[in-house]
């Protein structure tokens, strides 16, 4: 029987079935194309105890997070600006200094840490992917190539004791919650503040981001569910801020339980209410989603077999893992989107899981001349639509398919 990975109770509760699925990230090479793929379950649960909503793994992190992971933070313009906010903010609100050391757990290629840094503070990156912890430690920055938990924080303890610990967008991605929290616990300072960044389940729900499902992220998250698991460690959620980014986010700032000099803010008891006024705080409010996540998929393939029938061309900007989800799950194939272009080097040349769909860098956009482009990472809309302006030039249409399918002139 299922259990949920937090608090044990059996899963029988199903949020949203998705069908199968391959492995979002796992590109694939043209050697391999003839290859057979595996595909796996896609069904989120949600836990009628602790309200958790969770896929069960069926990938090992050691199988997603390789030394081939293809995702490297710095390739975004946006969220490298996120990231050097965030920095600045950091070191002001908490009087960060050269006595002060910073530790962030899936430090990817340095995005984040580079900033420190650059203000003379100690860092420590803790990254599994061995491509992107070798970005970072070319760029500078210590890292160490493993995955953190309850005995790699014991091990780091007694050399590496963090004033500001950050995991941005990785508290979903780990299949034991508790061992990983639990690390949390261990290398955090006493008067030590951790930072928490992920995509609010609130609005996943909302805007009918379902395409945030795949097998790398385990689960997906509410301060209510996540408020559980910190105090289950000994941690206090003592403020959160809602962001924009990745379709609307949460960040959490958390202290050991017994420093109560950081007072809990006015924010946490804001956004519990805003959760419990959508019903995330009760089981029925996570019923009625599945309907909603059908109607994108019917909007989206009837844009693409108009535009088809009308002998349009529709291409795509982006590869990313939602894009993924959301083209397997609507059974969409190189008949009804031609191709996809994206800006990070690792992917050009290789197609997309399941759907096969070829990748190329973005300047193929300008050859083919598209009458439509499909922004698959919708979460940067506003920011792929600046660096593509010149396809207006010959009337060409941006189409954004997430919360509802969108032609944008």
């Amino acid at each position: 029987m299922l259990t949920c990975r937090f608090c044990g109770t059996g899963l029988t509760r199903t949020f949203v079935d998705l069908g199968c699925s391959p492995i979002a990230n796992e590109f694939i090479k043209t050697e391999a194309l003839s290859r057979m793929e595996p595909f796996f379950p896609l069904r989120a649960f949600v836990c009628e105890k602790c309200l958790l909503v969770q896929i069960p793994p069926e990938q090992t992190p050691q199988n997603l997070f390789n030394a081939e992971y293809p995702y490297f933070s710095s390739f975004s313009d946006s969220w490298l600006a996120h990231a050097k906010k965030y920095a600045a903010m950091a070191v002001q609100r908490f009087g960060l200094g050269a006595g002060h050391r910073v530790v962030e757990v899936a430090s990817n290629d340095g995005y984040l840490l580079q900033y420190f840094k650059a203000a003379g503070i100690p860092v420590l990156g803790i990254e599994p992917a061995t491509n992107c912890a070798e970005a970072a430690i070319a760029k500078g920055i210590p890292t160490e190539i493993r995955f953190f938990g309850n005995l790699s924080a014991r091990a780091l303890a007694a050399d590496y004791p963090a004033d500001l610990m950050v995991a941005n967008n990785v508290l979903a991605h780990v299949p034991d919650i508790n061992d990983f929290v639990e690390g949390f616990r261990i290398l955090l300072k006493p008067e030590g503040v951790a930072t928490f960044e992920f995509p609010h389940l609130l609005n996943l729900i909302q805007r009918n981001e379902f395409d945030t499902i795949y097998h790398e992220h385990y689960s997906y998250l509410s301060l209510h569910a996540t408020r559980q698991v910190f105090a289950a460690h000994d941690l206090t959620v003592f403020d959160v801020e809602e962001l924009a980014s990745h379709g609307g986010s949460l960040r959490l700032f958390v202290r050991h339980t017994a420093n109560e000099k950081l007072s809990v803010t006015p924010n946490v008891a804001r956004v519990t209410a805003k959760e419990e006024q959508a019903g995330l705080t009760r089981i029925d409010g996570y019923l009625g989603f599945e309907p909603k996540v059908q109607k994108v998929k019917r909007d989206l393939l009837k844009f693409l077999i108009a535009a088809k029938e009308e002998g349009k061309v529709v291409a795509g900007y982006g590869a990313p893992a939602k894009g993924n989800t959301l083209l397997n799950y609507c059974g969409v194939r190189t008949d009804l989107l031609a191709f996809t272009v994206d800006r990070s080097p690792y992917k050009h040349g290789k197609y997309l899981p399941g759907t096969h769909i070829p990748i190329y860098p973005p300047e193929k956009i300008m050859e083919a001349r598209p009458d439509y482009v499909l922004i698959l990472p919708w979460n940067l809309k506003t920011e792929i639509m600046e660096q593509m302006k010149a396809v207006r030039e010959w009337g060409c249409r941006f189409v954004v398919p997430i919360p509802e399918l969108k032609v944008i002139p």
